[in-house]
């Protein structure tokens, strides 16, 4: 399983959409770096934030998640409490070939802030906005800028296609738009 460079990101991105929108080079004037890398794609996050609130003092459970766990922010600066999380999503969205796995690591600019940027594997022909989950470990209030570089993607070809693929299992993130709340 190779990584695979900006020539078959730019191609794929230019004639099958698989990023859209896409940059074609980094983009750093000014901004925390997006676009076409040597090896993969920085994308951006979009200016929609649910940041986690305890005002309701509600328990946070994946199997019946409550949208009182946060508070929604439509900005271009999002304000991450102490020790606190914040979900977004990519501003581009992706189409990821029969062939290829996806993986994610956060910019190493938020990271030196104490900013994480979790993202999990996107899967073979899984489509749709990324969700990026933001982790202010630090004791201060954090800040993450809508429309700027938030984490890089590297395409992993397979050595053979996969027998079954995510849109064959038709998963439940499937086609997701917008920030996606936890499924059961």
């Amino acid at each position: 399983m190779g990584v695979l460079p900006d020539t078959w990101i730019r191609e794929m991105s230019e004639t099958k959409n698989m990023i859209e929108p896409y940059h074609d080079g980094l983009k750093r004037d000014g901004v925390i770096s997006y676009g076409c890398s040597s090896y993969g794609y920085d994308a951006r996050v979009a200016p929609e934030f649910r940041v986690f609130t305890n005002v309701d003092s509600v328990t946070v459970d994946p199997k019946a998640f409550s949208d009182q766990s946060f508070v929604e922010r439509d900005t271009d600066v999002c304000i991450i409490p102490p020790n606190s999380f914040a979900l977004a999503r990519t501003v581009e969205y992706f189409r990821i070939p029969r062939d290829v796995l996806v993986i994610c690591l956060g910019k190493s600019t938020y990271a030196r802030c104490g900013i994480i940027v979790n993202v999990t594997p996107l899967e073979p022909e899984w489509e749709g906005h990324v969700t990026l989950e933001f982790s202010n470990t630090t004791p201060l209030p954090a800040k993450v800028y809508a429309n700027e570089g938030a984490c890089q993607f590297l395409f992993l070809r397979a050595e053979s296609e996969c027998e079954t693929s995510y849109a064959d299992r038709a998963g439940k993130y499937m086609g997701q738009r917008g920030v996606t709340l936890p499924k059961l």
